[in-house]
């Protein structure tokens, strides 16, 4: 495997994982705004320039998708304390509980209906080879910051 390879691999996986925890009929999510609450839930309390930093975005259209979310209940922001010019950010509390109810949706028969013609017990041991993978970088890439850790509470004191 070569690094285009894994690259494509990962768009790949991320777009079977993004249609399964899509509710049925719901619109697709943009990757602006999926990458602001991203960052968002990895670093509460940031202001809208650091997320803009972090993620690439325009400074004009991450405040713009903040606001719009903020409406929609997944953001709460208020003035920075040090500096009332700032807009601090963090998502909601209800938003975890959602992400976490999402992410344990069942995926093998997606993932083995995208492998199509695939045998079936070729497509099994496929499956289970990228649950064995994922399993191994959670235990080696988790930890403060990462999504799983957060959600775990282990994050809580940093808030």
């Amino acid at each position: 495997m070569n690094a285009l390879d894994l690259f494509q691999l990962g768009r790949w996986l991320a777009k079977i994982g993004e249609e399964a925890m899509r509710p049925s009929g719901a619109p697709e999510t943009p990757p602006g705004v999926r990458l602001i609450l991203m960052d968002a839930f990895a670093f509460p309390d940031s202001s809208i320039g650091e997320i803009a930093t972090r993620t690439g975005l325009p400074q004009s259209y991450v405040s713009e998708t903040v606001a719009r979310m903020r409406e929609q209940g997944a953001f709460q922001t208020r003035s920075d304390p040090a500096d009332g010019r700032r807009t601090l950010v963090k998502v909601s509390s209800t938003v975890p509980e959602t992400v976490a109810r999402l992410g344990t949706i069942p995926v093998d028969d997606v993932l083995i209906k995208a492998l199509g013609d695939t045998p079936p017990e070729t497509a099994a041991d496929l499956v289970a080879a990228l649950t064995a993978v994922a399993a191994q970088l959670r235990a080696t890439r988790g930890g403060p910051g990462s999504i799983a850790h957060r959600l775990s509470g282990a994050g809580d004191h940093a808030r």
